[in-house]
């Protein structure tokens, strides 16, 4: 576990979750979600659909409480940091939010605030935020109109939807709409002046994720 002053370093914690995924999933499944996830990264060119100095798409979405949050009135109170995941079902965004969560003081000292946004309904939302004791916003980003002014947007692929049925897992269950889109993670940090000041993505495949250490940097 981190301490205050301990930036967690998800390269080092990722290869932890990877043993503990193969002693958990059969070797042909796991071997399916690898290959979807390198599919992933030779087919997405392009990723980011903005980059920094752009002007911020502005939204408002719902929170796991169903109340809505606006990024302008977000960026009243300081600097936002935005990031895009792909659902609760994910382990790889599980290890990102709750090591983002470990930085969330040093976010907070540095007068900025965290928001994750996902395609997923209100129920999913507060399952992901309950397991990691994530203190920041999550919102449901519905058909993730709003991930789609941001990073690249895609349909899960059929073989990832079977392998996560026969875990026992619903895959349309966990989203808003049906239509199975799901962004390419990034992170973005957006100032108050609504400019983009940060724009980052691992690319296209969704086992990387953008350090935490990078996202302090930035700020």
């Amino acid at each position: 576990m981190a301490t205050a002053t301990t930036t967690p370093n998800y390269a080092t914690e990722l290869k932890g979750l990877r043993e503990n995924l193969a002693g958990m999933l059969p070797e042909k499944m796991l071997a399916d979600f690898d290959a979807a996830a390198n599919n992933q990264e030779a087919s997405f060119t392009n990723i980011l659909k903005v980059k920094a100095g752009d002007t911020a798409p502005s939204f408002s979405l719902p929170d796991a409480t169903g109340k809505t949050v606006s990024l302008g009135d977000l960026l009243k109170n300081g600097p936002v940091i935005l990031t895009f995941y792909r659902g609760a079902w994910c382990p790889y965004c599980n290890l990102q939010l709750n090591g983002y969560q470990r930085i969330l003081d040093q976010i907070k000292a540095k007068g900025a605030q965290l928001v994750a946004v996902s395609p997923q309904n209100a129920d999913s939302s507060t399952a992901i935020a309950d397991k990691n004791e994530l203190t920041f916003p999550v919102l449901s980003d519905a058909g993730s109109t709003v991930a789609a002014k941001y990073t690249h947007v895609f349909r899960n692929d059929d073989t990832s939807v079977a392998a996560m049925a026969e875990l026992g897992y619903d895959f349309d269950g966990f989203n808003v709409t049906d239509d199975r889109l799901l962004p390419v993670p990034a992170v973005f940090i957006i100032g108050q002046s609504g400019k983009i000041t940060f724009a980052s993505t691992t690319g296209g495949d969704y086992r990387n994720r953008v350090e935490p250490a990078d996202v302090l940097a930035a700020l």
